[in-house]
């Protein structure tokens, strides 16, 4: 694999040999920026290696995309938004709306480097381990391994669902010889797999440090790891784990908050349903740290009364917005009946934000305004959204703007960061794993195995967290925002075909926006279906947006091996996937 910038990231400095006719003492001195040896294996030394794995889940210093937040590859590939902005900005990512990635594309390549580059960081702290020094006890060689192997099964995970065939290397691979010729002709789940369960066998429950990956982070994402593989029972049983992990005498460790917005919230995204997530901070002196995935992703043109000021990316579907529509009992539209007639919700798509509007009448979901910014409708604490002066070109974004992980007008300059061209690096961190995608999952792995009332269970109670009408969008003058029901199935599924329907619409609306829904559809075999009804569902009010849009079964469930790697390694080492 070839990386662009140092291999590994930390490695030993180059040494340059001068003779010079003198013997000054300077000489001996090491350079600036070297690191000896004592100070790499030292515990200090390996856990700054470790913390350099932990900064590639932002995949900062790489493209928007690259990130394990997923919002291009997850959300937008997944029907979940549509690009945005206009036809000219970053129009490299277009294709992933329209399934149309070429090799060459340096999105894909740079998710492929972003990585690797992650892996490369794991790899040299575990290769620093087995030289560590005196002061790295063997309790710290077992945190440190576990987190590294947990980090590394992270990275790989992306790499498997993304490009499904790729090159495996470990910390025992020579970087210097034997790193540019690793074939990809080999399945790794069970590599994938082997690095969780070390990692659920060795970490700690709880870790003193916000962020750090412990038992539990492993064991969800082993039971993860087997959804993907189709291995029910054995994600069932670390679920059940998860689930009842919490009992303690400080209460439950993972449980759903009570409201849905805090999951999104900078000031209160470390809580009980965080399993893991990617670390983000503002104003410490540098934008670097803090989110870098979700800089494009704000209302455009927005100036002091909304956030940012920028871009208009990443602007929810209509197919989205309209799959919140419930009947009159609160219930979803499982039919897909939400895509047609008086169901479909009313937009303000080509009206001025001058002229009239009446939001839509309901009843729809309240995820619909925790997760979707639409005309009419309270945007957070900035104002009511404006519709069509908040969008750049709504022939490539529709009528709506993303609402979920977008910071607060009493939050700007604090847990944002005012120091780079924008306000948008904010100190919110992205949830890689949270208790309701756990539970959801459980739902899933019970429904496989036979047990349709423990994944009703399940489903009613993240349907319930969601029908708290103290935590729904309220409308500044008081009172719901609009017409909100929803309820929880009182009845039991009539089959195991109604129950894997329920579970995966829940899905779809719990984590809207949040990356997951296109790997949930390829690994749940319904991609080609669902994807292409959703571009002629979509195409017919964005045509231009969508133009060429088509979804080809056993082609674009992942995206090519990248054209750049292909060369550097030389055609006879990585093999191309079907259909580029």
């Amino acid at each position: 694999m070839k990386y662009n910038t140092v291999k590994g990231m930390v490695v030993t400095a180059m040494l340059v040999s001068v003779t010079i006719a003198c013997n000054d003492k300077f000489l001996n001195v090491p350079a600036t920026g070297q690191l000896a040896s004592n100070q790499l294996t030292s515990r200090a030394g390996i856990d700054g290696l470790l913390i350099s794995s932990y900064a590639q889940l932002n995949a900062r210093g790489f493209t928007q995309t690259a990130s394990s937040y997923n919002w291009m590859r997850g959300s937008i590939s997944g029907g979940d938004a549509n690009k945005g902005s206009n036809s000219g900005d970053f129009n490299a990512i277009t294709p992933y709306e329209t399934y149309q990635i070429l090799p060459t594309s340096s999105e894909a390549n740079g998710k492929w480097n972003a990585m690797y580059e992650g892996i490369a960081r794991a790899n040299s702290a575990l290769r620093a381990l087995s030289t560590a020094g005196s002061d790295v006890t063997s309790s710290d060689k077992q945190r440190i391994s576990g987190e590294a192997r947990f980090l590394r099964g992270h990275y790989y995970f992306e790499l498997k669902r993304a490009f499904n065939m790729v090159p495996y290397v470990d910390e025992t691979v020579d970087y210097g010889t034997g790193i540019d010729k690793v074939p990809n002709n080999a399945d790794i789940w069970s590599k994938i797999e082997a690095d969780f369960q070390y990692a659920y066998d060795n970490l700690p429950a709880t870790q003193t440090a916000v962020g750090r990956a412990n038992k539990w982070a492993a064991a969800a994402y082993l039971a993860k790891t087997y959804m993907y593989e189709k291995k029910y029972s054995n994600a069932k049983t670390l679920f059940d784990l998860i689930i009842a992990s919490g009992t303690t005498s400080g209460g439950t460790k993972y449980a759903l908050v009570a409201n849905y917005t805090d999951i999104f919230n900078a000031a209160t995204e470390t809580n009980s349903e965080s399993v893991f997530a990617s670390q983000a901070a503002a104003n410490t002196g540098s934008s670097d740290n803090a989110n870098p995935d979700l800089v494009l992703n704000f209302p455009y043109n927005t100036g002091s009364n909304g956030p940012a000021g920028c871009c208009g990316f990443f602007a929810p579907s209509f197919e989205l917005a309209n799959s919140f529509r419930t009947s009159s009992n609160g219930l979803p539209l499982l039919d897909g009946s939400y895509n047609s007639g008086a169901n479909q919700l009313k937009t303000d798509q080509g009206i001025a934000s001058s002229a009239s509007f009446t939001p839509d009448a309901g009843p729809v979901d309240p995820r619909l305004d925790w997760s979707i910014g639409r005309r009419g409708i309270p945007y957070l604490d900035w104002q009511n959204h404006p519709g069509l002066d908040w969008i750049r070109d709504q022939g490539f974004a529709g009528p709506y703007s993303p609402k979920k992980f977008v910071f607060y007008k009493s939050q700007d300059k604090t847990l944002t960061d005012g120091s780079s061209w924008t306000d948008g690096y904010s100190a919110i961190n992205y949830q890689i794993i949270r208790f309701a995608d756990v539970l959801l999952m459980a739902a899933e792995a019970e429904i496989e195995v036979g047990s349709l009332e423990t994944a009703r269970t399940y489903i009613n109670q993240v349907r319930s967290r969601a029908a708290n009408s103290t935590y729904w969008v309220k409308a500044y003058s008081g009172g719901n925002a609009a017409n909100y029901v929803i309820s929880t199935y009182t009845t039991a599924f009539a089959s195991k075909d109604a129950a894997r329907t329920a579970v995966q619409f829940e899905r779809k609306l719990e984590l809207s926006g949040e990356g997951h829904r296109f790997f949930d559809l390829v690994r749940w075999g319904i991609a080609s279906t669902v994807l292409n009804n959703f571009l002629a569902y979509e195409s017919a009010r964005l045509p231009v947006a969508y133009a060429g849009g088509k979804f080809t079964a056993g082609k674009d469930e992942y995206m090519p091996i990248p054209q750049l790697q292909i060369d550097y390694q030389g055609k006879s080492v990585l093999t191309q996937n079907p259909g580029y």
